[in-house]
């Protein structure tokens, strides 16, 4: 059963912190780079991190240094710590495959920073 939720967004003052959290289901947490991806409104949903299961990370230039993402294999769970948020940063966050393997994504978890 396809699953990806998305939790741990909210809104904050530039400067601060969030840690988003995503469960997936197991077949594909297991088998998959997993990422993060952004949504701002009117824009196309982008990567901005990624995990293979080995640990391996990778960033887009805008968040690195700030955003750090980490998985738990065992709990099948990945995870974004974001700190020093900018207004940029404001977006709905989705977690999935990275490539993306299948048309399903979860309903994301919105994040807002005020300046």
């Amino acid at each position: 059963q396809a699953q990806l939720v998305e939790s741990g967004g909210g809104r904050v003052q530039a400067g601060g912190s969030l840690r988003l959290s995503c469960a997936a289901s197991n077949y594909v947490f297991q088998n998959n780079v997993m990422g993060w991806y952004w949504q701002a409104p009117g824009k196309q949903r982008v990567l901005v991190a990624s995990i293979t299961r080995g640990g391996d990370t990778d960033y887009a230039d805008s968040v690195k240094g700030r955003f750090t993402i980490s998985r738990d294999n065992a709990r099948n769970t990945v995870y974004l710590q974001m700190n020093n948020l900018e207004p940029e940063d404001a977006a709905v966050y989705y977690c999935n495959t990275v490539p993306i393997v299948w048309s399903y994504w979860g309903q994301g978890t919105q994040v807002t920073v005020s300046s």
